[in-house]
C-alpha cells in the first residue's frame, strides 16, 4: 500500500514566508518530473516524518496536492547543519512503469571473519547509483561480509545480478575490504601526517540551501 502525504501549494517564495512555514511546523518543498511542472508546495513536518518511516527513504509516496494525487519519491533534501532539521524537500514525480536513476545507501551486515582475526573493515563506497522502476528501488543495499577474510574484498561484480535493478558502477569498484591491522595503522598515521590536523578534530564544510 502506497503511503499518502498531503501537500499544499505555496505562492509566495519570499524568505519571510519560508521561515513562517517552518515555524508553523511545515517544510517547504518543490514537485517536478513526470507530467509535472515545477510546483512549490509545503507539507507538515510531522506527516512527512511519519510517511518516510512508513515508505522508506526511496519509497513511492502518493502526494495528495489539494485533491490531486501524484506518485513521487523523495529525490533530495536540505538540512540545517546546526539544528539537524530538514528545511527543504525535492519530490520527483515518477511513472511507475518507467525506470529512473536513484542513489541507494550501502549497509554492511554480519561480523566479518577477518575482523574477528584482528583485521579492520573498510567501506570505500557508502552509496550506489542504480537504475530501476520506482517500486523496485530499495531503502538500502545490504551486503553480507560475514565470510570476508583478511586481505579479501567485496566488489561490484560480486553483487551484480542479485537484485531486480541495474547498478551503475564499474565491476572492479570495491564496496568493502578487510585490511591487516599493520596496514590500517600505517594508513591512519599517513592520513594524519598529510592533513596536519589534530586527530580529535574533523573538518566539515556545510552550506544551507534555501529552497524555493
Amino acid at each position: 500500500m502506497v503511503a499518502i502525504l498531503d501537500a499544499k501549494r505555496r505562492n509566495n517564495k519570499q524568505h519571510s514566508e519560508l521561515q513562517q512555514l517552518r515555524r508553523n511546523g511545515n517544510i517547504p518543498a518543490v514537485v517536478y518530473g513526470y507530467k509535472s511542472e515545477n510546483t512549490p508546495v509545503y507539507v507538515s513536518e510531522a506527516d512527512f516524518t511519519r510517511t518516510i518511516r512508513e515508505a522508506g527513504r526511496n519509497g513511492v509516496i502518493s502526494l495528495n496536492l489539494e485533491g490531486q494525487k501524484q506518485n513521487v519519491i523523495l529525490n533530495d533534501y536540505q538540512e540545517d547543519s546546526l539544528k539537524k532539521t530538514i528545511v527543504h524537500l525535492d519530490f520527483l514525480a515518477v511513472d511507475l512503469s518507467s525506470e529512473i536513476e536513484a542513489n541507494v545507501r550501502v549497509e554492511l551486515i554480519g561480523e566479518s571473519s577477518g575482523v574477528k582475526d584482528g583485521g579492520v573493515l573498510q567501506q570505500p563506497i557508502h552509496e550506489l547509483s542504480v537504475t530501476a522502476k520506482p517500486n523496485d528501488i530499495p531503502d538500502a543495499i545490504r551486503v553480507d561480509v560475514s565470510n570476508l577474510q583478511v586481505g579479501e574484498t567485496v566488489s561490484i561484480s560480486d553483487i551484480k545480478g542479485n537484485y531486480p535493478f541495474s547498478i551503475n558502477h564499474e565491476d572492479t569498484e570495491t564496496i568493502a575490504s578487510i585490511l591487516p591491522p599493520r596496514q590500517e595503522e600505517e594508513i591512519s598515521t599517513g592520513e594524519q601526517q598529510e592533513s596536519g590536523m589534530p586527530d580529535n578534530l574533523e573538518g566539515r564544510e556545510t552550506t544551507e540551501t534555501e529552497g524555493e
